[in-house]
């Protein structure tokens, strides 16, 4: 036991080392790596990635891809990493294209934890962001609606406390600005006695009021047609999507004019056929293959996870009765240790003895210590799980 534990510092030292040396070389400042495949190399160049320890590192980073654990945004969690195993945690979930997601890290103690987000495409995960390992919040916007999953993993050997938030947004600016503009009528809404569907929202506000681009973008259009009247086509310039802007008492930009988020495009009308109706914008976000539900890219409702109750994450949970737990509905028997991971407002997402990763009710499981752990499964004949 003591020789592997000097090991293991002897390891950490050389590591800890190794890592002070790469910061500090002009071969990562240039790099386009991410930190956590900056670390992996690191793992490589010191021949790491060949003892069992940088081994188990390295596959812990691949199975929690794999094997990521369902949520459901907005979403909170605590979580802790014991040090003496080295694992990694994958959260999945979906998003819709529009949508702005914020995470929020926060570290309990200073320690490195790698936050990579990424798009699931079949076998292969598409990497879509690393977070710097210093920072305690990044977002993202989802310019695909699709399923998503975000990794965390500390350093070899490094141990800490965290909790993470994600909170739900809209990626663009409301394009009618103050409190007197609500939404009332929205994508698919039935027209013309059911011949044809809503392809936007409509925005009402009092006559003349002030619409804005809700990004940065260059005016591709300034029309006047039957249906939408007098009309303002919008391509953004950081995202592959046109705004529409219909039914505008008056223009007041031109084609191929530059606008900034938050600028003066035109002002609420009822031109076109809304010439009979209550003075609103009709919104709408167009593709290059059509319109899409505009709703996610303006919802002002900020989406938050509320606030969890301590749990303590220390120890082991002692399964209650043999049942079926987790997504996969795996039989697990009484009195089997789990590792808590993480705690959510539905749950454990804990460690089976054999490594897989699986999500437990509070009532399924107790709380209990490590020794209290050790002690059981010495009654039991089983070998300790590693904490």
């Amino acid at each position: 036991m003591r020789g592997t534990t000097t090991m293991k510092n002897i390891l950490a030292t050389v590591l800890l080392t190794a890592i002070i040396v790469a910061s500090c070389s002009s071969r990562n400042i240039f790099s386009k790596k991410t930190p956590h495949e900056q670390y992996a190399e690191v793992l490589d160049d010191k021949d790491l990635d060949k003892t069992p320890e940088g081994r188990q590192w390295l596959a812990a980073s691949k199975i929690a891809l794999k094997n990521a654990q369902p949520v459901q945004l907005p979403y909170r969690q605590h979580g802790y990493f014991a040090p003496s195993k080295a694992r990694a945690l994958g959260l999945e979930f979906t998003a819709k294209r529009g949508e702005k997601l914020t995470f929020t890290l926060n570290k309990k103690l200073p320690f490195v934890l790698f936050a990579d987000l990424f798009r699931k495409n079949g076998t292969d995960p598409n990497l879509l962001l690393s977070a710097d390992t210093a920072s305690s919040q990044f977002s993202f916007d989802i310019d695909e609606a699709g399923t998503y999953v975000l990794r965390l993993q500390p350093e070899l050997f490094r141990s800490g406390e965290y909790s993470l938030s994600v909170s739900v947004g809209p990626s663009l600016g409301f394009p009618v600005p103050g409190t007197t503009a609500k939404a009332g009528s929205f994508w698919g809404a039935s027209r013309d006695g059911g011949k044809r569907r809503h392809e936007g929202i409509d925005i009402f506000a009092p006559k003349l009021t002030p619409v804005v681009a809700g990004g940065d973008g260059v005016v591709t259009g300034v029309q006047e047609t039957p249906v939408g009247g007098k009309v303002v086509w919008l391509r953004l310039l950081n995202k592959s999507v046109t705004l529409y802007y219909a039914h505008l008492h008056k223009q007041m930009v031109s084609k191929g004019q530059t606008v900034k988020k938050g600028e003066t495009v035109g002002v609420v009308g009822n031109t076109g056929n809304a010439r009979n109706t209550q003075s609103h914008l009709h919104f709408g976000v167009y593709t290059d293959a059509g319109p899409i539900d505009p709703f996610p890219f303006i919802n002002k409702e900020i989406k938050t996870a509320p606030p969890l109750t301590n749990k303590n994450l220390i120890g082991y949970l002692r399964v209650i009765k043999t049942q079926k737990l987790g997504s996969e509905k795996i039989a697990v028997n009484a009195n089997t240790l789990l590792t808590p991971m993480a705690v959510s407002a539905n749950g454990y997402i804990s460690e089976l003895p054999d490594g897989k990763m699986i999500q437990v009710p509070f009532a399924a499981v107790k709380s209990v210590t490590q020794s209290e752990g050790v002690i059981a499964f010495i009654n039991s004949g089983a070998s300790k799980p590693v904490l």
